[in-house]
């Protein structure tokens, strides 16, 4: 094997697993599509202003599908009003039900609300208990079917099915004891959620309305549970490490847990389940998830910004602060350049800091600054498609090159731009 054969093994990702397509309310989970991006309020659903405001908030960050929790009467009372308000703002993202305990009955009860979901999440391990659990189950897996509703159905180890684990415990200790406590559970987690969705399919849910997942918090034990059900099974899966943690833990635990699926082709719709801190925006979990996302090279939701991490030749902020500034920028623009800039999220822009890797990481982006470091002449060269075309200087750095910027991106972007006219600026 040659240098550049490892080189192209070590960076490309893995065939993607082929796993059968669900259509979620018009999202296609699985199959040849995208990963999509997901995410969950945390508001009260029952109170509808602060739900719509929160999923309108999700959806404009990024998000593709949006889990609500239906716990209560209230709460499956305010759901069909919750679409009907979406709807009359135009967001259309699909909505699914997050059930427990008494899905079933509420289901049951509001079928506005069972018609008004996209999809329907139940929890194997807490539908039902004892002779109760599979008719519940049932009674789910049923009005689904009569709605034509997709299922996902969602083992969770902390509520993982006791009757399961313990009879999977005694098998164990039976034949010796070859596996450990911690192999018998990540066993018990990945049958819990085939022998479901067996269950849902004899009842008679076609498995293109199964998606499966099987949350854990610890990294290890995600991989390797969702190792083991991409071999036993062709469900489209859900990635999501629960119980993450807040702030750096939960990003890196999460990132570093499924960028490994990701790369093995496993996983067709992702959420990272971040603990906000106290009066936190929800939409940080999808930002993160997208930006896992678009590093590994699996899709593009916003453009690029590079910068350097800064060395003793930098000591000044500017460069800091102007790429903090961009990035800011276009978080807050997307969702109007989605629909005016068609293809702006492939842009690629650099602001450096001094002349050591300055110059050729600008020239690499679309559009880039080279800022002078420490000691060097204040001026700031500009490069655009690989060609330098100003030189800028004075205490207005900073402004006139976010114009040249915007500027860059109505010309190569815009909707008046011809197709002709963008082969020649890309």
């Amino acid at each position: 094997m040659t240098a550049e054969t490892v080189s192209e093994y070590l960076s490309a990702p893995l065939p993607r697993r082929r796993s059968v397509p669900v259509d979620v309310g018009g999202v296609i989970v699985g199959g040849d599509a995208p990963v999509v991006v997901q995410s969950m309020t945390n508001t009260d659903t029952a109170d509808v202003d602060s739900t719509v405001a929160q999923v309108a908030a999700l959806h404009r960050a990024g998000s593709e599908l949006v889990r609500i929790t239906v716990d209560r009467a209230e709460s499956a009372d305010a759901v069909p009003r919750i679409r009907e308000r979406l709807d009359r703002l135009n967001i259309n993202v699909p909505l699914i039900g997050d059930f427990h305990y008494i899905g079933h009955k509420l289901l049951a009860e509001h079928p506005a609300c069972a018609e008004a979901l996209a999809k329907y999440r139940i929890n194997p391990g807490n539908v039902g208990f004892r002779e109760k659990r599979d008719l519940q189950f049932g009674a789910i897996i049923e009005t689904a079917i009569r709605y034509d509703k997709p299922v996902r159905i969602g083992v969770n180890w902390g509520s993982l099915d006791q009757e399961l684990l313990t009879r999977l415990m005694d098998e164990n200790q039976a034949n010796g004891s070859p596996l450990t406590a911690q192999q018998v559970m990540r066993e018990a987690i990945v049958q819990s959620a085939l022998i479901s969705a067996q269950m849902a399919e004899e009842i008679g849910l076609p498995r293109n309305r199964i998606i499966l997942s099987a949350k854990v918090s610890q990294v290890q034990d995600l991989i390797a549970v969702y190792t083991e059900l991409a071999k036993r099974s062709d469900h489209a899966l859900h990635l999501g490490l629960t119980e993450a943690g807040m702030g750096s833990k939960g990003i890196v635990a999460s990132s570093a847990a499924m960028g490994i699926l990701l790369q093995q082709g496993i996983g067709d719709t992702i959420r990272i389940s971040l603990t906000p801190e106290p009066g936190g925006d929800r939409t940080r979990e999808v930002q993160v998830a997208q930006e896992l996302l678009q590093t590994m090279g699996f899709r593009q939701f916003v453009p690029v910004v590079a910068a350097c991490p800064g060395c003793g030749r930098t000591t000044s902020t500017v460069f800091q602060e102007l790429a903090q500034k961009i990035q800011e920028d276009i978080r807050r623009n997307m969702p109007v350049w989605r629909e005016k800039y068609p293809g702006v999220e492939s842009l690629q822009v650099a602001v450096m800091g001094c002349i050591v890797n300055g110059p050729g990481e600008s020239k690499h982006a679309n559009i880039g600054i080279s800022l002078p470091g420490t000691g060097e002449m204040p001026a700031a060269p500009v490069f655009i498609d690989g060609k330098k075309v100003a030189t800028l200087r004075g205490p207005r750095i900073a402004e006139e090159f976010e114009q040249m910027l915007a500027d860059y991106i109505e010309r190569k972007y815009g909707l008046h731009t011809s197709e002709q006219d963008r082969a020649v600026t890309a």
